[in-house]
């Protein structure tokens, strides 16, 4: 009779799943549909979304699309007239002159409503609080802070810096989209969110660009990825030519045939205007660079020796 009870309880808890996967999968197929055609925050998807979460409420793609439909409903555009000609690497969307004749550049920029956004990030943290192996969500986190900060990206670099002590600490692999990731997954993201932050082109963002630079390459010294844009730190933001050159042949050291260190040490050589150093790291791209790259510093060479 137990067993019997037993084994009818274990079949109900079976029957109950199946029904819940099965409907999931049809608010799933509504959800992918309604996106497709009106975007992650068009009509219908809110409906779509709460009605899942009733059946499903840790389905990771409910919880993602949660998400995405809160961020996007957050967000609206406006045009501002900003100093330069670039702003957090864009171009202007338009470009009119003053009375005196100077250009004003105008930019599109995203503005967010403050409220709706920080239920995004309840959202995201939500997901993640369910799926803590999810590499995935934690990227959704970082890319709303960069979004939202602008030039500033001090939570997004914090959120980040969490993050690599994290994986410092792991035993298990990460996922990424259902997929396990390894290391070099997370060294190449990493160097994106590196990439991000020299983008931005202000000072906040050159720091950031160096902070997670540095304690990237203090786990990974082997990489050559992160030791480089300390060079590109030091060149770009500082101007500091000596300390650049540092990193550069810390690189090429290691990795001769690098083409990020030998043309950034080209780059910094000719702002520098030192001629003998240019000389120096044109004779490497003539050695280990693209044949275009070979003839360049073979011209370059030649003109110099005049």
């Amino acid at each position: 009779m137990m067993i019997r009870k037993i084994l009818f309880t274990v079949l109900a808890v079976l029957a109950a799943a199946s029904l819940q996967a099965q409907t999931s999968s049809r608010f799933e197929q509504r959800y992918d549909l309604l996106v497709s055609q009106f975007g992650p925050a068009g009509v219908g998807v809110e409906t779509v979304l709460n009605n899942w979460a009733k059946v499903d409420s840790t389905n990771a793609k409910m919880l993602q699309g949660r998400f995405a439909y809160l961020l996007t409903k957050a967000q609206s555009t406006q045009v501002e007239v900003r100093p330069g000609k670039k702003y957090l690497g864009m171009d202007p969307v338009l470009t009119l002159q003053d009375s005196l004749g100077n250009d004003v550049n105008y930019f599109q920029i995203n503005v967010f409503d403050d409220n709706l956004y920080s239920d995004a990030i309840k959202a995201v943290d939500k997901a993640i609080t369910y799926w803590p192996d999810r590499l995935d969500f934690r990227f959704m986190k970082a890319n709303a802070y960069i979004a939202y900060e602008k030039e500033s990206p001090d939570m997004a670099l914090s959120c980040l810096m969490s993050l690599i002590d994290e994986n410092q600490a792991r035993i298990s692999s990460w996922e990424y989209e259902g997929q396990k990731v390894g290391q070099d997954f997370f060294q190449n993201a990493v160097q994106e969110y590196c990439f991000s932050f020299y983008a931005l082109g202000t000072q906040s963002g050159y720091e950031a660009f160096r902070v997670l630079s540095e304690r990237m390459m203090s786990l990974f010294p082997d990489n050559p990825g992160f030791i480089n844009n300390l060079g590109t730190y030091h060149l770009i933001a500082k101007e500091d030519y000596k300390t650049a050159y540092k990193y550069y042949n810390k690189v090429l050291k290691a990795y001769p045939d690098d083409y990020t260190a030998i043309k950034n040490g080209i780059i910094a050589a000719r702002k520098q205007k030192n001629v003998k150093v240019e000389k120096k790291y044109l004779e490497m791209m003539l050695k280990y660079g693209q044949e275009s790259e070979k003839l360049q510093a073979k011209g370059r060479l030649e003109s110099l020796k005049k």
